[in-house]
């Protein structure tokens, strides 16, 4: 049974659906570093809020470590980096706090519309200061959205429902999606000079990191009213305290900072600023739903392979995974075969899907297939890392889709190219089982064995005699063998299955056997 580590407070109903499940679930909540180290070696999977910290630390000590999940969306606790280098899938909720963080952000909006924390607390000092709070209206006021996701199209739709303007900046927001969304997509420049209100809806990256710095909030409508409920650091603090003191920005509400707790910080005391603490998916509903959506999510992993909301593995539904086991195994033994052999110099890799195969999630499989070429350097690595570490050696990845197969109902092609040129090897899942169909454009039909000899010779009378003699003469049991050419006389190559691996004075003398031109013991 598969053991998670629950270490932030989640609603007990995260519990009973691992329960309901399969797995077994651990609630040790407030662990010190220290303790922490101590246990997560004994766990599968580890679900969190933002309390615990999976440093590179604890990540190094967790070595049963699949999945961790992060209940929310922020994921600042967790480094994906070294979770990444040990495959660990990282994954977050991000869309079970959607609707309560669109709803404080408007909330916010409506309080700093109508100075609404001011005039509370003055009414309640005693006093009747109702000249002093003149609000304005949100109705026909343009709202600027800078990031039109899941989020922000959520506070779009709000938006839209009190009669604004919304205008959005999203690099990723296609026209027919702001038509959709009755929005209009605009640059960030434009947004920045046209909106009377901006609401900022996008992760904190080193693009958007002070994405409102102190030149564009210099660039904003006076009177221009800012709302941040997404992460601290998308506008620079400073230059905003600056802006309210001006009066060139009319005000300002808050519930993300760059640092938090946020027991001190310089947009405090500002004229008409608004401040909660990180309350944004504070409620009894979101709480729940992440709750359960990170638990469902863990469980699909470890029970059947399937990868939802992932921030460093490509996703597969629970009804792709049944289908794409089989093509996911052939895809990393075809993987590691093309690996094994090799030559110096990676440069790129090609995974070609033929057939009925290209129409299904191909990301996965191209996944496995990278960890099976790289395996043979790079021992600790699975279809989470490979990408990345692919990347950062600087091998070109490539993916290709050809939705007929003239043989095949389902082809898989892998080539890598070298210092040394390109070789390619195919592969297909027949009866349920991967199998080796084609290598180096030689046609074969040969199952992957746990130990098997590559032998690339010319076809010339009394070869295989020689071969099998030689592996009887050494004791070495042949499981299976499998042959192709090119023709007659022509380049050939022989996949022999056998049951105890070659070592290496026995492929030297297949070496040295007349017409032989390359000898390999494979591993799979």
């Amino acid at each position: 049974m598969p053991r998670v580590l629950i270490a932030d407070k989640l609603s007990p109903a995260a519990v009973e659906i691992f329960a309901k499940r399969g797995v077994q679930a651990d609630v040790i909540t407030g662990l010190s570093k220290e303790e922490l180290l101590k246990i997560i070696g004994d766990y599968d999977g580890l679900a969190v809020r933002s309390a615990t910290k999976a440093d590179k630390d604890v990540l190094a000590a967790a070595g049963k470590m699949k999945v961790i999940g992060r209940a929310g969306i922020g994921v600042d606790n967790v480094d994906i980096p070294a979770a990444t280098a040990k495959g660990i899938v990282v994954m977050n909720t991000p869309f079970g706090n959607s609707i309560t963080t669109a709803e404080h952000a408007i909330a916010m909006m409506f309080a700093l519309a109508r100075e609404l924390p001011a005039a509370d607390a003055s009414t309640q000092a005693g006093k009747w200061e109702k000249n002093r709070f003149m609000g304005v209206e949100l109705f026909n006021k343009t709202l600027g959205l800078i990031g039109c996701g899941n989020i922000g199209s959520l506070v779009a739709e709000r938006a839209l429902g009190l009669k604004m303007k919304v205008i959005a900046y999203d690099p990723f927001l296609s026209a027919e999606r702001a038509v959709e969304l009755g929005v209009e997509k605009v640059e960030i420049d434009e947004l920045i000079e046209r909106a009377e209100f901006i609401t900022l809806h996008t992760p904190l990256t080193d693009k958007t990191r002070n994405i409102l710095s102190a030149e564009a909030l210099a660039r904003t409508r006076k009177g221009v009213r800012i709302i941040n409920c997404a992460r601290g650091g998308l506008v620079d603090e400073a230059a905003l305290r600056a802006g309210l003191d001006s009066g060139h920005i009319g005000g300002a509400a808050f519930d993300v900072f760059v640092t938090e707790p946020a027991t001190d910080n310089a947009l405090f005391g500002a004229p008409n600023f608004i401040a909660t603490p990180h309350l944004g998916a504070s409620t009894a509903e979101a709480q729940e739903n992440v709750a359960l959506q990170v638990a469902e999510q863990i469980s699909d992993y470890l029970l059947t392979g399937a990868i939802t909301n992932a921030l460093n593995s490509p996703s597969i539904t629970a009804d792709e995974a049944p289908k794409l086991k089989p093509f996911v195994a052939l895809a990393e033994k075809l993987g590691l075969f093309a690996g094994q052999m090799m030559d110096p110099g990676l440069k790129a890799i090609e995974v070609a899907y033929i057939g009925e195969v290209a129409k299904l999630n191909v990301k996965p499989m191209t996944a496995a297939a990278l960890a099976g070429v790289l395996r043979p350097m790079l021992a600790e690595i699975n279809m989470v890392s490979a990408p990345a570490i692919a990347k950062e050696r600087g091998v070109t990845v490539s993916e290709n889709r050809q939705e007929l197969s003239p043989v095949y109902d389902s082809l898989i092609r892998i080539t890598i190219t070298t210092d040394e040129g390109e070789k390619s090897f195919a592969g297909a899942v027949i009866g349920g089982i991967p199998r080796i169909v084609e290598v180096k454009g030689m046609e074969l039909d040969a199952p992957f064995g746990t130990a098997m000899l590559y032998v690339n010779n010319l076809d010339k009378p009394g070869f295989i005699g020689a071969l099998g003699g030689m592996l009887g003469e050494a004791a070495v049991n042949i499981a299976t063998f499998n042959l192709g050419r090119v023709g007659a006389g022509d380049d050939a190559i022989a996949l022999v299955g056998v049951d105890q691996a070659p070592d290496g004075d026995l492929l030297a003398r297949i070496q040295a056997l007349p017409h032989v031109k390359e000898v390999r013991a494979l591993v799979f």
